[in-house]
């Protein structure tokens, strides 16, 4: 009977648990995220992953579903909003800011279904120091398919930025799995807003139909502008669906409990005035 040894099975079964909890590693490396804080966010694997084949987790919290009586029609279903956190991996405060609002909408989902992504970006954010770009060098944040993208995108990166590699938009659009990870999810999941949470600029940007909120806790609206291959092109210009986009002060730190805390009651309050007409 032939031998076989345990070794990489045992190396199997390692990555595999890994891959299946990665709070652990998380929690050692985002501002004010504990390990329960983590965990009672119940990330589940999205299915899909990142260049270096790390999980792309997400989390789902929907709003309760009456029940009906037999003769009763159901009511219409709820409107989405898709949270980016953790699109650029060193702006470590985004994920973890993700991480309470998770927290936030178990306690107040206010009628809405959510979806949150906390680290979009695992391979720049896990680095021992943590990078803007994803594994590929590609800054996500230029990767989308924005209209004219092979014309605009790298005249972009040539001029405006002199070749900056932080803003690498890549060699086409959608190159990278983790921005086709959010295409994907805009195409069949169907938000009706999007919110990307990034650092360190400490404003409030927005792009698309709507009008915009003008304030987030302490961050006011101060539109930037729109760049070939953002996702506020992308998804606000292109596609129609609003992006929210929160710059917040530190990319190291988070806002204080109460700071965060605000910033989703005034999410939810502009939420309400938008999609709830």
């Amino acid at each position: 009977m032939a031998r076989f040894s345990t070794i990489p099975l045992l190396l199997l079964l390692a990555g595999a648990a890994q891959a299946a909890a990665p709070c652990p590693e998380l929690s050692r490396r985002l501002p004010n995220l504990s390990l329960a804080l983590c965990e009672r966010a119940a990330l589940q694997a999205s299915g899909a992953a990142s260049v270096k084949g790390q999980p792309l987790y997400q989390r789902d919290v929907a709003a309760p579903r009456p029940e009906l009586l037999p003769h009763e029609l159901p009511p219409p279903a709820p409107r989405r909003v898709l949270v980016l956190g953790g699109m650029h991996g060193d702006e470590l405060s985004s994920s973890a800011l993700v991480f309470h609002w998770i927290g936030q909408a178990g306690d107040t989902a206010a009628g809405l279904d959510w979806r949150f992504v906390p680290a979009l970006n695992p391979d720049g954010l896990l680095l021992p120091r943590p990078t803007r770009t994803n594994a590929h060098g590609v800054d996500l944040n230029r990767n989308f398919p924005t209209p004219n993208w092979d014309r605009d995108a790298p005249a972009y990166w040539l001029k405006r930025t002199k070749k900056d590699p932080r803003r690498w938009p890549g060699p086409s659009a959608l190159s990278e799995p983790e921005a086709r990870f959010v295409t994907d999810t805009v195409a069949a999941w169907k938000p009706d807003v999007i919110v990307s949470v990034h650092a360190p600029y400490g404003v409030l940007d927005f792009d698309g139909p709507s009008v915009p909120p003008q304030r987030l806790g302490r961050l006011y609206l101060d539109r930037v502008g729109i760049f070939p291959g953002s996702l506020g092109n992308y998804g606000g210009v292109h596609k129609g669906v609003p992006v929210v986009t929160i710059e917040l002060p530190s990319a190291i730190r988070t806002p204080t409990e109460a700071e965060m805390r605000q910033m989703w009651l005034d999410l939810l309050r502009w939420l309400d005035e938008r999609l709830n007409k």
